[in-house]
């Protein structure tokens, strides 16, 4: 189960850039009741960095507004939720983001309810309003036993239990994924032919990747064209703009995908400081109809625009230019 999990976990990632050095408290799921709805119909807004974010209530206040993280291990909170609940920190944690590490306050957190759900014992960092651009992060603590699917076309976002069934004849493309630190790890995946890990990151704007991913293709960058990102310390983050000329993960194939090359404590963390490896951000998913997420049994599920067919993703030119590069 997803709480003996974090339990015993001492590392926890956090909003696909961070990690958090703390030992993870019990935590109780109340599952919904037989006359609730078996999939959450969630409306979604898109903030600052064109995340999702949905409607959180604690201890009864709120709702307040958290963006989906599939790349963040533990869920967290900002001041304004303390100000609301009367909550106050309880202690201290070492957070690693994609470019720096600091010690940050955390906060025990009970009656947290999304989607007709309810946990108790969150330990929760405490991170800027401004560094967020919402109330807090919906993180692998809450959606372990979920299933998440993104929907694009009609800017929705269905949370459903994991255990209920789902087609797979629906969507076009099915990757499966391997755990690690409690991530959903792509394995069988290439880069320009180079195996390569892929994290899904919906906490993440941008696609970055590693600099050892960037020795193995032997890319030509110039740092005189850079990315800029910021890590939830609010540090800035350059990244060697690129361009990839080929993605695999399993059978689903694009071509020309825009990256950024940067090293940080974030990849050390996660094993991969000297491992071709990459995030997969949310500007990269929207050339999809319909991404669903299935942190259960495992697997990554695309729905390809019905207007191209999944095989001619490899020879789309435009696709940078289509999410706005």
């Amino acid at each position: 189960m997803a709480q003996a999990f974090f339990r015993r976990l001492k590392i926890a990632i956090l909003t696909g850039t961070a990690f958090l050095s703390v030992a993870a408290s019990s935590q109780e799921t109340t599952p919904p009741s037989d006359q609730d709805m078996v999939i959450d119909q969630l409306a979604f807004l898109r903030d600052r960095n064109e995340r999702l974010t949905v409607p959180v209530t604690i201890g009864g206040h709120g709702p307040f507004r958290f963006f989906i993280d599939t790349g963040a291990q533990a869920t967290a909170i900002t001041p304004h939720i303390l100000e609301v609940t009367g909550l106050e920190p309880t202690g201290s944690a070492r957070l690693v983001a994609l470019g720096s590490s600091q010690v940050v306050q955390t906060v025990e957190v009970d009656e947290f309810a999304f989607a007709n759900r309810s946990m108790n014992g969150l330990v929760s960092p405490l991170l800027m309003t401004e560094h967020l651009g919402a109330d807090g992060i919906l993180g692998l603590d809450s959606l372990q036993d979920l299933r998440v699917l993104i929907d694009f076309r009609d800017g929705s976002m269905s949370v459903a239990d994991a255990s209920e069934r789902l087609s797979g004849s629906d969507y076009e493309i099915v990757v499966r994924a391997r755990p690690k630190l409690g991530q959903m790890v792509i394995t069988d995946a290439r880069v320009n032919g180079v195996r390569t890990a892929v994290i899904i990151d919906t906490g993440a704007q941008n696609s970055i990747a590693n600099l050892a991913l960037l020795k193995k293709l032997r890319t030509r960058t110039s740092e005189k064209d850079l990315l800029s990102n910021i890590d939830v310390h609010g540090v800035e983050i350059e990244s060697l703009r690129g361009m990839l000329k080929s993605l695999q993960l399993g059978k689903l194939k694009l071509s020309n995908v825009p990256v950024g090359f940067a090293d940080g404590p974030a990849f050390t963390e996660l094993g991969f400081g000297d491992k071709p490896a990459m995030l997969l951000g949310m500007r990269n998913l929207r050339v999809f109809d319909r991404v669903a997420i299935d942190f259960s049994n495992r697997k990554i599920l695309f729905d390809v625009p019905s207007n191209v067919l999944a095989g001619d993703l490899l020879r789309r030119s435009d696709y940078a230019s289509h999410i706005g590069w």
